[in-house]
Protein backbone atom coordinates (compact mmCIF):
# COMPACT_ATOMS: atom_id res chain seq x y z
CA UNK A 1 0.00 0.00 0.00
CA UNK A 2 0.84 3.86 -0.53
CA UNK A 3 0.92 6.29 1.97
CA UNK A 4 2.10 9.99 2.00
CA UNK A 5 3.53 11.21 5.50
CA UNK A 6 2.79 15.02 5.71
CA UNK A 7 4.33 16.99 7.84
CA UNK A 8 2.49 20.31 9.39
CA UNK A 9 3.63 22.16 11.64
CA UNK A 10 3.77 25.87 12.81
CA UNK A 11 6.53 27.51 10.23
CA UNK A 12 8.62 29.55 12.31
CA UNK A 13 9.14 26.11 14.10
CA UNK A 14 10.12 23.64 10.82
CA UNK A 15 13.89 24.17 10.61
CA UNK A 16 14.55 25.53 7.37
CA UNK A 17 11.64 25.34 5.68
CA UNK A 18 12.38 27.78 2.93
CA UNK A 19 14.47 24.83 1.70
CA UNK A 20 17.72 26.89 0.97
CA UNK A 21 19.58 25.49 3.40
CA UNK A 22 21.48 21.85 3.83
CA UNK A 23 19.61 19.14 4.47
CA UNK A 24 19.25 18.36 8.39
CA UNK A 25 21.58 14.95 9.16
CA UNK A 26 18.59 13.67 10.77
CA UNK A 27 16.56 13.90 7.69
CA UNK A 28 18.94 12.48 5.66
CA UNK A 29 19.61 9.37 7.62
CA UNK A 30 15.91 8.52 8.26
CA UNK A 31 15.13 8.76 4.22
CA UNK A 32 18.37 6.45 3.27
CA UNK A 33 16.79 4.41 6.28
CA UNK A 34 13.80 4.72 4.11
CA UNK A 35 15.73 3.76 0.74
CA UNK A 36 17.58 0.88 2.30
CA UNK A 37 14.43 -0.88 3.74
CA UNK A 38 12.92 -0.34 -0.02
CA UNK A 39 10.00 1.71 1.30
CA UNK A 40 10.97 5.41 -0.06
CA UNK A 41 8.97 6.62 -3.33
CA UNK A 42 9.42 10.42 -2.60
CA UNK A 43 9.53 13.40 -0.66
CA UNK A 44 11.03 16.12 -0.10
CA UNK A 45 10.07 19.67 2.17
CA UNK A 46 8.42 22.48 0.72
CA UNK A 47 9.27 26.44 0.90
CA UNK A 48 7.44 28.45 3.02
CA UNK A 49 3.66 29.91 1.90
CA UNK A 50 5.39 32.87 1.18
CA UNK A 51 6.45 31.39 -1.38
CA UNK A 52 2.81 29.79 -2.52
CA UNK A 53 -0.38 30.41 -4.55
CA UNK A 54 -3.76 29.14 -4.17
CA UNK A 55 -5.88 28.62 -7.06
CA UNK A 56 -9.47 28.43 -7.13
CA UNK A 57 -12.17 28.09 -10.12
CA UNK A 58 -15.94 29.53 -8.88
CA UNK A 59 -18.46 30.03 -11.21
CA UNK A 60 -16.18 29.84 -14.29
CA UNK A 61 -13.31 32.34 -12.94
CA UNK A 62 -10.47 31.37 -11.14
CA UNK A 63 -8.98 33.27 -8.31
CA UNK A 64 -5.07 32.96 -7.47
CA UNK A 65 -3.99 34.19 -4.09
CA UNK A 66 -0.72 34.32 -3.32
CA UNK A 67 1.04 33.42 -0.22
CA UNK A 68 0.57 33.70 2.64
CA UNK A 69 -2.51 33.39 2.00
CA UNK A 70 -4.61 31.74 5.07
CA UNK A 71 -4.38 32.26 9.13
CA UNK A 72 -3.97 28.56 9.60
CA UNK A 73 -1.44 27.52 12.52
CA UNK A 74 -0.22 24.75 10.64
CA UNK A 75 1.23 24.29 7.01
CA UNK A 76 2.55 21.27 5.21
CA UNK A 77 6.27 21.73 5.19
CA UNK A 78 7.08 18.59 3.85
CA UNK A 79 6.04 15.13 2.71
CA UNK A 80 7.59 11.56 2.22
CA UNK A 81 5.41 8.63 -0.38
CA UNK A 82 6.11 5.42 0.96
CA UNK A 83 5.28 2.02 0.09
CA UNK A 84 4.66 -0.15 2.86
CA UNK A 85 2.56 -3.43 3.68
CA UNK A 86 0.07 -1.81 6.23
CA UNK A 87 -1.22 1.43 7.83
CA UNK A 88 1.13 -0.11 10.98
CA UNK A 89 4.38 -0.10 9.24
CA UNK A 90 3.63 3.37 7.64
CA UNK A 91 2.77 4.68 11.44
CA UNK A 92 6.09 3.00 12.08
CA UNK A 93 7.93 5.16 9.54
CA UNK A 94 5.96 8.10 11.12
CA UNK A 95 7.40 7.95 14.56
CA UNK A 96 10.80 7.46 13.66
CA UNK A 97 10.77 10.85 11.93
CA UNK A 98 12.79 13.49 13.09
CA UNK A 99 9.85 15.90 12.31
CA UNK A 100 7.64 14.32 15.09
CA UNK A 101 9.68 15.84 17.68
CA UNK A 102 8.69 19.23 17.01
CA UNK A 103 5.41 18.67 13.94
CA UNK A 104 2.88 16.44 13.06
CA UNK A 105 3.43 13.53 10.93
CA UNK A 106 -0.22 12.46 8.91
CA UNK A 107 0.19 9.56 7.80
CA UNK A 108 -2.61 8.96 4.78
CA UNK A 109 -3.08 6.22 2.78
CA UNK A 110 -3.59 7.00 -0.92
CA UNK A 111 -6.99 5.91 -2.70
CA UNK A 112 -6.90 3.26 -5.10
CA UNK A 113 -8.28 5.08 -8.42
CA UNK A 114 -9.22 3.32 -11.36
CA UNK A 115 -7.29 4.39 -14.31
Amino acid sequence: MQFMLLITGHEAYIPDTAGTGPINPEFKAYTEAMKKAGGWLGGDRLKTTHHAARVRVRDGKSVVLDGPYVDAKEQVGGYYLIEVPSIDDAIEWAVRSPAAKYATVDVRPLAEIPR
